[in-house]
């Protein structure tokens, strides 16, 4: 026995028709988003992360290092805290065209 769980018990259980009852019906959605393979090859990868309403876009942005090494070094997810403030400097600006342009 390990921990809890027999699990000679468990391999020797021979499933009954009415245990099927309880799996849910595969859908088209589901067999769309699933890795398909043949043996331990994969032929064709599911569709990844469901569509979002408003999805992120990549762009390349230069930023100085020490802001960088700052958020960085608050752990995971830095990305979205750096979003998080700079969508609440757009909430506090009136508008882009008002702030002035400021360089290094």
């Amino acid at each position: 026995m390990v921990g809890n769980t027999d699990l000679a018990k468990v391999d020797a259980h021979v499933s009954q028709p009415e245990e099927y009852d309880d799996i849910p019906e595969l859908t088209a959605e589901m067999m769309a988003r699933a890795d398909f393979h043949i043996g331990d090859k994969l032929i064709r990868r599911g569709r990844g992360r469901p569509r979002v309403a408003s999805p992120k876009k990549q762009v390349t942005l230069r930023l100085d290092a020490d802001v960088i090494e700052r958020f960085r070094a608050s752990g995971p997810g830095w990305q979205v805290r750096v979003n998080d403030i700079l969508r609440g400097a757009l909430e506090t600006t009136t508008s882009p065209a008002g702030a002035k342009d400021r360089q290094r």
